[in-house]
Order: structure tokens, then sequence, then C-alpha cells
């Protein structure tokens, strides 16, 4: 932001009164230098001129001509008042002009520099984390993305391993979910024991091809999976979903203390169209802050988990920026 500097104002001086307008005239000189007439003859009657002899003139003061009343004459000085506030002026426009050099430069100079570097407007993390750049992968010849109008049945013709977020500058890989595929009871670990078995056979029914996973920790202790599940079909991998009741509720708890209901606060940003995600949070806190949610596109059911052990709350602002750059790649 640039400071505007006002314009100076220009100092503008008082018309000098000509010297012709200050001398006197010879005329006026010469009326200056008759005397004035009797006292006691009225005003009203006119004098004659034999009434009223004409002083003489002393020939040792004789009368100057117009050019030598004019060189004699002085011009009469301005004010002193008016002269100090003519210098009153000067000294404010000069300053004034300083100032609005400085003022220019140091508005040039925040320009050229970045906002960080500018004490007081420096912009506080709002704690995203740091993900790389993030693009599509290649598909294989003539094949369309999932919601391509050529591309019906929405199916996912890229890697599905090349679809997962990676992870955030400062993350540990978790060594057992590195990028690659995952068994179903890699997946359904995810999940209360006593539940265990009943996902495992609603996966053995829905044709699930494959699970592809990736997981991190980072410095602040947040655990971060990614799950993303891919099916014969759009129509499978929408009827897991209702068969584990993903909608308003999570489904199928995971395998934590606490239960979670939906986040009524996340208003689906950045949600590519033709897509769901179902975002959910826990109720209480237990031993840690838990973040949950999925999301279905197309043949491909993901699952996101962010948590936290030993700490009353866990950021969720980098929860929904890993659940809305996925839901991107899946896109």
């Amino acid at each position: 932001m640039t400071e505007q500097t006002a314009a100076p104002t220009a100092v503008t001086e008082e018309p000098t009164v000509p010297e012709d307008e200050l001398s006197p005239t010879a005329a006026e000189t010469a009326a200056a230098a008759e005397p004035a007439p009797a006292t006691d003859v009225p005003a009203a009657e006119p004098v004659a001129a034999t009434d009223v002899p004409a002083e003489p003139v002393p020939a040792t003061e004789p009368l100057a001509a117009p050019e030598q009343a004019l060189a004699v004459a002085e011009p009469v000085p301005a004010p002193k008042s008016s002269r100090r506030v003519l210098r009153a002026v000067a000294r404010w426009t000069a300053a004034v002009l300083v100032l609005g050099g400085l003022g220019t430069g140091t508005a040039l100079g925040i320009t050229s520099m970045e906002r960080t570097d500018v004490p007081g407007l420096a912009t506080e993390g709002d704690g995203r984390w740091d993900y790389p750049e993030l693009s599509l992968p290649a598909l294989p010849a003539g094949s369309p993305r999932p919601f391509n109008e050529a591309n019906v049945a929405e199916i996912h013709h890229a890697d599905l391993r090349k679809l997962l977020i990676p992870a955030p500058a400062g993350a540990t890989a978790d060594k057992k979910l590195t990028g690659g595929w995952v068994s179903t009871a890699q997946f359904v670990g995810e999940f209360r024991k006593d539940k265990r078995g009943e996902l495992t056979q609603l996966l053995d029914d829905s044709a699930l091809r494959h699970i592809a996973a990736r997981g991190w920790t980072m410095p602040d202790g947040t655990r971060s999976r990614v799950y993303l599940l891919q099916f014969n079909s759009t129509a499978y991998a929408q009827g897991l979903r209702d068969d584990t009741y993903v909608s308003s509720t999570p489904g199928i708890p995971l395998d934590w203390p606490t239960d979670l209901q939906l986040d009524e606060s996340w208003n689906a940003g950045g949600k590519v169209p033709e897509t769901v995600v179902y975002a959910f949070g826990e109720t209480k806190t237990g031993k840690g802050r838990i973040h949950e949610a999925y999301i279905q596109a197309g043949d491909t059911l993901a699952l996101v988990i962010h948590s936290q052990q030993g700490k009353k709350t866990a950021e969720q602002i980098p929860f929904r920026q890993t659940l809305i750059l996925q839901n991107q790649l899946l896109g």
C-alpha cells in the first residue's frame, strides 16, 4: 500500500503596488504647498483670487519637476505583519515539500518489499500444511476423465496410487501406508473391532478392485491416513456407502473412544461437481481429537482421517485442506 502525499500548494505573493501610484504627482505636491483658505470665509462662497494673495515661494526652495518628484519619493514599505505571513508560508511550503519527498520515498520502498518484510503487515500462518504442487496423472490413450461426458460410468482410468494426495513438507511417512496397494485387513483395521467382520463381508460383496493408501505424521503429532477404494462400477461404490450408512452419520465407527457427528460447519468448499463429501467430528473430547470424512467420486470411495493423540484439539484447517485437495485429485 503506497502513501499518497498531498501536492505542495504553490505560494502566491501579494502584487506589488507600482511606484507611480505611491509617489505624489507634481500637481499634488503643488496643491499640498498652497495654504488653506481663511477660516472666516464661508466654504459655499468662492474666494476671489485678489482677496487671498498667494504667498510667494522662496527662491531657495523651487518646486520639484515631475521626474524629480518621482525620484525623491520613496515606495511605501509593506506592513511587517504581511512580511511575517509570507515568511511563514514559505517555511511551511518548504517543510511540506521535504516531507512529501520523504513520504513518496517511503511509499516506494514499502511497495517494493514483500508483505512479510514489512513490520506489522506480516501475515501469520493459518495452520495450513505445505503440500507440494499437485497435478493430475496422465491417462491411457483415449481414456477420458471420470466426469467427462464421454465417461458415462464415471470410471477413474488413471493409476489410483497416483491419485493419492502426497504428504506435506515436514511429514514423517507411515511405514505401512506408503502410497501403494494395501490389503482389506489394513483398511478394516481403522474401525472398531466388533465391526470389522461386518465391514469385511460388505467389501467382499461389493466388487472391490483394490485399495491404495498413504499415511504420515506431522511434527505436532497429527497422524493422517488417506484410503482410496476403487470398485468395478459407480453403483458398487454408492452401494457400500449406503450399506455402511454414511450420510448424516459416519456409519461404521472408527477405532476411537468417542463417537463422531456430522460436521455442520463444513460448507463443502472446494468440492468438485458430481462428487459427494461428508465430514465428521467429535461430540466430546476424549484422549484426543479426530476428524473423519468420506468422498465419493464415481467408482472410488475415499476415507480421510486426521487424529491427534495427547491433545484436546486437532487443527481443523489442515484437515479441510487435505480433504479439498484429495477431492480435487479425484475429480
